[in-house]
């Protein structure tokens, strides 16, 4: 089912989806914080303007407007960048819209080191990390465009509040068009085993070629595309602990309570297997090519294989 095409931005799955999603329903709103043209909110606004509240650089204040129209029976989207929606809001959110259980979706783009050029300040490493500690929160990373553009519908479909993390540059396409996706319940992409690698977001794609490298070698390997982190797919992480020797998780995020850090409080409740998370190294990025700043962090297609050997050697 996993083909590798012509690459898109998991963002523009997103614009793609929140306009449809508000040309056949009246109740869904983006709230966007004055970024719309980087989160590809700007159709949306040109089509549905009654829908469309732009609160200008003021995510806490986005973040309230969402919480009111929520409250009003409407299912509001608030956009940003994810190193703002994780941070710079984040009390409005847990107090406001998941202690009160409100049905607000969080939508981020550029996740991760994915701002590459702009540098810290404007990677959202931790946001994944942040959101998994606040009770009610589902959070979910797509890994394509089809992934992306399916996983909005379902978001907007379920009742309560959601995380979803986008990035910025073009990633190749996984998923054939048409291919469902299902909140917390992850895609076996390849069955194997000797090791399973579990990925999510934009490396997925490197994580699809080190299973490659790694079966010419006759390795077999097992590789789960994770994309919701929260709640994460235990009976995936617990069949892969039973089955193969061993577990790679590989992420573009702080190696600190991320998908890494999700499949091993699994693994160390009930036992099974040894993993080995490969992410960023608990360190701020900075201004660099995208892929260069992965590799210093020890995430690639090459140190995937590395890792994978390792475990099973």
């Amino acid at each position: 089912m996993t083909v590798f095409e012509k690459g898109k931005a998991t963002r523009e799955a997103y614009g793609k989806a929140i306009l449809e999603l508000g040309l056949e329903n009246k109740s869904i709103y983006v709230v966007d914080c004055d970024i719309g043209k980087s989160c590809k909110t700007l159709e949306f606004a040109a089509q549905c303007p009654d829908q469309h509240i732009n609160v200008g650089i003021a995510e806490q204040n986005a973040a309230g407007v969402a919480a009111g129209l929520a409250s009003c029976g409407k299912i509001p989207f608030v956009t940003t960048y994810a190193v703002f929606g994780s941070m710079r809001m984040l009390e409005q959110i847990r107090q406001e819209v998941c202690y009160t259980h409100l049905n607000v979706k969080v939508a981020c783009s550029h996740g991760g080191f994915t701002p590459a050029n702009d540098g810290a300040s404007h990677q959202g490493i931790e946001d994944v990390g942040i959101y998994r500690t606040i009770p009610g929160m589902t959070i979910i990373t797509p890994s394509d465009y089809e992934s992306a553009y399916n996983l909005v519908k379902k978001a907007a479909a379920m009742d309560g509040a959601v995380y979803l993390r986008f990035t910025r540059d073009a990633v190749p396409c996984i998923y054939p068009e048409g291919t469902d996706f299902e909140i917390g319940k992850s895609m076996m992409l390849k069955e194997g085993k000797d090791v399973t690698i579990i990925s999510s977001g934009d490396v997925l794609s490197f994580a699809y070629n080190a299973a490659e490298v790694l079966e010419e070698k006759g390795i077999s390997v097992r590789l789960i595309d994770m994309h919701t982190i929260k709640p994460l797919d235990k009976e995936a992480v617990l069949k892969a602990a039973a089955e193969t020797k061993g577990i790679v998780t590989v992420e573009d995020h702080n190696i600190i309570n991320g998908l890494g850090s999700a499949v091993c409080e699994v693994i160390a409740e009930k036992g099974g297997c040894r993993v080995k998370r490969l992410g960023i190294q608990d360190r701020f990025g900075e201004s660099a090519p995208y892929k260069n700043l992965l590799k210093k962090n020890g995430v690639s297609v090459e140190d995937i294989v590395s890792a994978a050997e390792n475990l099973i050697g």
